[in-house]
């Protein structure tokens, strides 16, 4: 079996809001071989930079689009083409867009591998640590307090015992901030988790004062209080609170990964499967964490492949313990792009249980969506 094709397909709203939702587009990979077998992957970053790093021609020796390096390969040899990948397109790909891409297309290998032995992803990956696993409902803040307060009590509702609000208007002034965080309090109520996603709203100093305000919230966790580079500014969070500080959802493979680790001193390492590298080199990652004693979770706000990806990457780790579901209302891209949906019963997710990903694009939302 060799692969004949790498496709990447845009895919986007008709209006895309100025806010942070990264469910507003998305970009598909699609690897397909001579044996009729496919696979699909997700990249969640530059949607029209990522096509070209994947799509782009052949340059030099250390610089090659991604897709025509694996023209002709053994999909199945998913550590080799990751390695491949790396080395022959080195001076564009240590870092950043390129790793993303990579993760896409390494998501689409993994896919197939599960295809045509029969197998779930996560089995493959000598995994089986859940059945189902806890799920927490993640939404942007709303635009006031008061409107976060209701999202919270929505979304109790629904049967989740956990829950995140992040971004804007979080970091305005300190006032809002608190009123923030107590009103998310006060509608989700107690005994329930509540996370904070600041997004990269403050300084250190700035960090540590909100972490103490917040402390009588009972706090789950700070996410990316900081900008991600700040490895000092994170090192002395961390050691001036109690509450527990996550972050990674912008690194990109496990280099960058142990520096936030170990110079940062984070408490929960946030893997994206879409940006990390893929299942190759997320499960690296997640190994690095548990010999720190870290837990691992995921990142993920985009479609129904990122989720399943991540499913299958959490079950296959000993240190993961919870996912991230998104809630954020008035998003439908995902719901109409695969024939398979992705539902929470009781705050928490089953474990995929078919071949590969266990997801599969529906043709329609992908004509009615795609962009040229």
């Amino acid at each position: 079996m060799k692969i004949t094709r790498v496709e990447t397909l845009y895919l986007r709203l008709p209006e895309v809001k100025e806010q942070a939702d990264s469910g507003q587009d998305a970009l598909v990979v699609r690897v397909e071989t001579d044996a009729g077998v496919h696979g699909i992957g997700e990249v969640d970053s530059a949607p029209m930079a990522v096509k070209g790093m994947i799509e782009g021609p052949y340059c030099h020796p250390l610089n090659s689009g991604l897709g025509e390096l694996l023209i002709g390969e053994d999909p199945l040899q998913t550590e080799y083409l990751w390695h491949k990948m790396y080395r022959e397109n080195i001076y564009a790909g240590r870092r950043g867009i390129a790793i993303h891409a990579m993760s896409g297309i390494d998501i689409a290998l993994w896919d197939i591998k599960g295809k045509v032995l029969g197998m779930p992803v996560w089995k493959l990956l000598g995994g089986g640590f859940h059945q189902r696993i806890r799920a927490y409902a993640s939404s942007l803040f709303g635009a006031t307090p008061a409107e976060t307060g209701e999202r919270a009590r929505r979304f109790r509702d629904k049967g989740f015992d956990a829950v995140k609000f992040g971004w804007a208007p979080m970091g305005e002034d300190a006032v809002t901030d608190v009123a923030l965080v107590r009103e998310a309090r006060a509608g989700l109520g107690d005994g329930a988790d509540l996370l904070i996603d600041a997004g990269l709203a403050w300084d250190a100093k700035t960090a540590i004062q909100r972490a103490r305000a917040f402390s009588e919230f009972d706090i789950f966790w700070l996410e990316e209080p900081l900008l991600p580079d700040d490895y000092r500014g994170y090192s002395r969070l961390a050691a001036a609170t109690d509450i527990p500080i996550a972050a990674g959802e912008e690194e990109s493979e496990r280099r960058s990964f142990i520096e936030l680790m170990d110079k940062g001193r984070i408490d929960v390492v946030q893997v994206d499967l879409t940006r990390c590298g893929g299942f190759t080199e997320a499960v690296k990652i997640a190994s690095l964490a548990a010999d720190r004693g870290l837990r691992c979770v995921n990142h993920g706000f985009t479609t129904y492949i990122n989720v399943a990806a991540a499913l299958h990457f959490l079950n296959a780790i000993p240190n993961s313990f919870i996912t991230e579901f998104v809630v954020e209302e008035g998003t439908r891209l995902r719901d109409e792009i695969t024939l398979q949906r992705i539902s929470a019963r009781d705050g928490t997710l089953a474990i995929p249980q078919a071949p590969g990903l266990g997801i599969d694009l529906n043709p329609e939302g992908v004509e009615k969506y795609r962009v040229a």
